[in-house]
């Protein structure tokens, strides 16, 4: 039901700080496969010496970010990132693109938990309402990484823990106000540390009209987490929740209002007569449950397990006009003694679902060799079904108009081993056995497809670290498999789409002083029966893929970061890569003729996936308390479907955001913050997202674009008390 979906400093986004690269030593005791503490995230966390291509974000640098806008655009200058907003501020239903793999694609873990829908495998963020006021750090990895529960990762994954202990009491409130009408309340509170035993707390209100007409949120979150710990005992147990609403506005807008400047038009709503429909909206509440044990056996040996309950449920409701009864399974009723076969209907489309499991890792860590054991087990049961509230001319039944159940089974084993070979050398292996039951009863469009299939896959990671002297490089392979998801069942009724294939390479070398830091990354990612995208929608805004046998996507990831004066600090990455689709078939409806056109495309390039991307970055200092951070981003141009047609592309963009901070520290009051930033300093006029469609009719070929606009200026101003 849900659709695919500001500014950050370079110094949020080097590999790592100069700080952790002095203090920590070279060895595999110290590095511990990542660089936090929290058993939950041991299992998913890339660290010092593991062979892969991250990036790592602490706590102050997600505060200094965090003032309401969701969660793609704290992230948006890490390297290989382009993000986009439906309501054009960054404050709603987002998206995310790594390496150019949509969130479909990302492998996302809130503390260690898979949160991607198990269906549709997406990542809807408006569900995690100010999750980051929570947050503690996060771990990007591009490429396969060192995922190993939920969906596969097919170009990156996404690690958030939120477990960090803070050992004094504390009383926090934040709050934020902007442009469109946005605003952000946050009421935090800790109990520090008391005789092992820590709660925190959060509650939140984030409310925004949105750039793009009628595109309003409405959000409303609460964070709780408790735990204990004892000696050699750990337990936490940890619940947060989102309720969201938010008008539609996942249409885009089409290529001749934007030619117009009309770029906040918005059609969701606007079947209905007059004015446009008050309530066509999005209404979802999601929970999330998790509980966390880890028992130290001995000075070796350590055990920890995770049970986790997500609930969701929730409708997005339509204003239907002159659609037929039978659509619906009514009977078309006589009024006044004529038969009314059409009416308007308002109806109201349900998911209703549990995702629960439970993950276990036994970990052995000795002299030179760390080495870890871990399942996870979890079960996803989603019921879809729709409602009708109202029709012009009555309804005969309330009973659903369609009810289908979904159940999906998913079972992984993995073993890894990390291994100090020599002084300054690290070897990594990682094996993932992975196994996924999926049924569905039929689709709403679809009632007769049935689906009960089964996927297995054998997942292997391998590679080598060199740490010397602020130098650190690293080569890997790793393989990812994929299963489709739902719509790509039902897109398939006479062709069943085949699971995908992910072979990535990844080489890097990083330098690190403390004066400056450099890395640069190559990585070759290989696709077998790649699922991709063929510009067509359905009429939620769903693309349609099918299976392409070869496709590849190879690129350079280069980053540095120089302190040019004791108040001057510079930053920049930039990504440059090339995203190829081998003998792709394009199909075009001819509605004059009742068939399809067929295109053969040789060679191509992959949808959304631009060429280069680049950010810049200068923090300025010029006294003690207060930073100016200057920020710009280029995105080049990216095709809307793989033909590689301009006339189906959106066009490059560059733009700047400003902002400032000014934090003062004190005894009754710990700290207080001033954060103002000004997003798209010069007003540029941008489109990150679109779709596109053709069709023959009338003997001529037309092509279709919508785009989702960018706002222009705007700002947002905040104040966060520490007490």
């Amino acid at each position: 039901m849900k659709r695919i979906f500001f500014v950050l400093s370079f110094t949020s986004i080097v590999l790592d700080s100069v700080a952790q690269a002095t203090e920590k030593k070279d060895s595999v005791i110290s590095d511990s496969f990542y660089w936090l503490a929290p058993a939950d995230v041991r299992a998913v966390r890339a660290g010092e010496n593991t062979p892969f291509t991250r990036t790592n974000l602490n706590k102050k640098e997600i505060k200094t970010l965090n003032l309401g806008t969701d969660i793609p655009f704290l992230l948006q200058s890490t390297p290989s990132v382009v993000v986009h907003a439906d309501a054009g501020n960054g404050i709603g239903y987002t998206g995310i693109r790594i390496r150019g793999t949509d969130a479909t694609r990302i492998n996302i873990t809130l503390n260690g938990v898979p949160f991607n829908d198990a269906e549709s495998q997406g990542t809807f963020f408006v569900n995690l309402p100010d999750f980051l006021s929570s947050t503690n750090s996060i771990q990007i990895q591009r490429g396969v990484g060192t995922s190993t529960n939920g969906v596969g990762a097919f170009g990156a994954s996404i690690n958030f823990s939120t477990h960090d202990q803070q050992p004094e009491k504390y009383l926090e409130l934040n709050n934020s106000y902007g442009s469109f009408n946005s605003r952000k309340h946050t009421l935090k509170a800790g109990t520090g540390n008391y005789k092992g035993f820590s709660t925190e707390v959060r509650l939140s209100s984030i409310q925004s009209d949105g750039f793009i007409d009628r595109a309003s949120s409405d959000l409303r979150s609460f964070y709780l987490s408790s735990g204990y710990q004892k000696n050699k005992t750990r337990v936490r147990l940890t619940a947060f929740s989102g309720k969201e609403k938010t008008y539609q506005a996942w249409y885009g807008i089409s290529a001749a209002d934007l030619a117009s400047g009309n770029r906040t038009v918005n059609y969701a709503g606007t079947a209905h007569p007059v004015a446009p429909y008050e309530n066509e909206t999005d209404n979802y509440t999601q929970t999330h449950y998790q509980l966390f044990a880890e028992q130290i056996l001995s000075t070796k040996w350590q055990l920890s397990t995770t049970l986790f309950l997500t609930r969701g449920k929730g409708y997005y409701e339509q204003y239907r006009a002159n659609e037929k009864y039978e659509r619906y399974g009514l009977a078309a009723p006589i009024v006044g003694g004529t038969v009314q076969t059409r009416s308007d209907f308002i109806r109201q489309l349900w998911l209703d679902n549990y995702f629960y499991g439970q993950q276990l890792n036994l970990r052995y860590q000795h002299k030179k060799t760390e080495w870890m054991l871990g399942t996870h087990l979890s079960n996803y049961d989603g019921d879809h079904y729709g409602k009708l509230t109202w029709a012009t001319h009555g309804l005969s039944s309330n009973s659903p108009w369609y009810q289908n159940n979904a159940f999906k089974k998913d079972r992984a084993l993995y073993v890894k081993q990390q291994t100090q070979l020599k002084e300054n050398w690290f070897a990594f292996y990682d094996i993932q056995l992975r196994h996924v039951q999926y049924t569905i009863d039929g689709f709403r469009d679809n009632p007769g497809v049935a689906v009960n299939t089964r996927f297995t896959f054998l997942n292997p990671k391998v590679g080598l670290t060199y740490r010397k002297n602020g130098w650190r490089s690293y080569l890997s392979y790793s393989k990812g498999s994929k299963e489709p998801n739902r719509d790509d069942f039902e897109a398939g009724v006479t062709q069943r789409p085949v699971a995908e294939q992910l072979h990535d390479v990844e080489l890097g070398i990083e330098k690190q002083t403390n004066t400056y830091q450099w890395g640069l990354t190559g990585y070759y990612m290989y696709y077998k029966n790649q699922l991709v995208l063929t510009g067509k929608i359905n009429d939620v805004g769903a693309y349609t893929r099918t299976n392409v046998p070869v496709s590849f996507r190879a690129g350079i990831e280069l980053q540095g970061q120089i302190q040019l004066l004791p108040w001057l600090l510079a930053s920049a990455n930039m990504s440059v890569s090339r995203n190829q689709v081998n003998d792709l078939e394009e199909f075009i409806d001819d509605y004059d003729q009742g068939v399809q056109v067929r295109n053969l495309y040789r060679r191509s390039t992959l949808a959304f996936s631009p060429a280069c991307i680049s950010n810049g970055s200068l923090t300025i200092t010029p006294l003690k308390n207060i930073s100016l951070l200057l920020n710009s981003r280029y995105v080049s141009r990216q095709f809307l479907d793989n033909t590689a047609n301009v006339s189906r592309s959106l066009d490059p963009f560059f733009v700047q955001d400003a902002r400032v901070v000014y934090t003062k520290k004190g005894k009754k009051i710990k700290e207080w913050s001033l954060n103002a930033y000004v997003n798209n300093v010069f007003d540029t006029q941008y489109e990150p997202n679109g779709y596109t469609f053709s069709y023959i009719a009338a003997g001529a070929l037309t092509t279709e674009n919508y785009f989702f606009p960018m706002a222009g200026i705007n700002f947002m101003l905040g104040v966060n008390v520490r007490l």
